[in-house]
């Protein structure tokens, strides 16, 4: 009986172009790896395996292309009508679904229209619902700019006064055709100079909405929220250490003084259960 393990592509190049077909592998089983020598293959045995060995290299072969083109195809800002909703009330449905509609019934709605954020519904405590786009990703993240993403969060009272200026600060740039580089060196002038100002205290969001579209990757969502807190250690929340359920998001890197941690929820914000990392 002939045991078979994985033989990377050029291993089996060179198994193929040797003088015999019996070759000594490493098979490698969790942490641990053996050796051992194959049994005399038969001809149409070693064929066989060429040929699972050969397809299996052209699917991680393509893989790996398509991780490739993931980076290099959101270089440059689409067209702006790529970035928007054609149906307003659509984008206000999806703004809301931010966050429980207790809390989003009553808040402030923002639209994205041609020249920028908009208000659509006027609210009465204090949080705002918006639909971010890529730009407000971190500023090296690979999808900066991919038209697809949408992001809907509600702000609470005092994000929507000291993190919410940074989306629309952001979103005028982009609208007067800066570069990335530029909206990153914009934002941190702009803190630099008080025209945005330092994070309040209690500033948090909710991005809970199931119709979110967040990332190329994966599930392309993740019900959470998320806490903004001046530049600290990451370690004092247990961020991103092992089986902790609390990650650091570089959103704002570079530009501002400002971490945002992310911890994931069980629900979405209508009450029905969401997959959990």
């Amino acid at each position: 009986m002939v045991n078979l393990c994985y033989t990377p592509p050029l291993t089996l190049i060179s198994t193929y172009r040797g003088q015999s077909n019996t070759e000594q592998y490493s098979c490698v089983v969790g942490d641990t790896r053996f050796k051992h020598l194959e049994e005399p293959m038969k001809p149409i045995q070693f064929a066989a395996v060429a040929l699972l060995v050969f397809a299996f290299s052209i699917v991680f072969e393509a893989r790996g292309m398509r991780a490739s083109e993931a980076k290099t195809q959101y270089q440059q800002m689409a067209p702006v009508e790529q970035y928007l909703m054609a149906d307003r009330n659509a984008e206000i449905t999806l703004a809301r679904s931010a966050a429980p509609e207790s809390i989003s019934h009553d808040a402030t709605i923002l639209v994205l229209g041609k020249r920028g954020y908009e208000t659509a519904a006027e609210g009465k405590n204090g949080f705002v619902c918006v639909v971010e786009r890529a730009w407000m990703s971190p500023f090296d993240s690979p999808q900066f700019w991919n038209p697809k993403l949408r992001g809907p969060v509600c702000f609470n009272p005092p994000a929507a006064r000291s993190v919410l200026p940074i989306t629309y600060k952001r979103t005028e740039m982009v609208f007067a055709g800066r570069t990335r580089a530029e909206i990153l060196e914009g934002t941190k002038a702009a803190f630099e100079s008080g025209e945005l100002k330092p994070l309040e205290a209690g500033a948090m969001s909710y991005m809970m909405s199931k119709d979110a579209y967040l990332t190329d990757n994966g599930d392309h969502n993740l019900a959470h929220l998320m806490f903004y807190t001046p530049l600290l250690d990451s370690a004092v929340w247990g961020a991103d250490l092992p089986k902790s359920p609390v990650m650091l998001n570089p959103q704002f890197k570079g530009a501002q003084p400002i971490n945002v941690f992310i911890v994931p929820v069980g629900t979405w914000s209508d009450g029905t259960a969401a997959p959990v990392m």
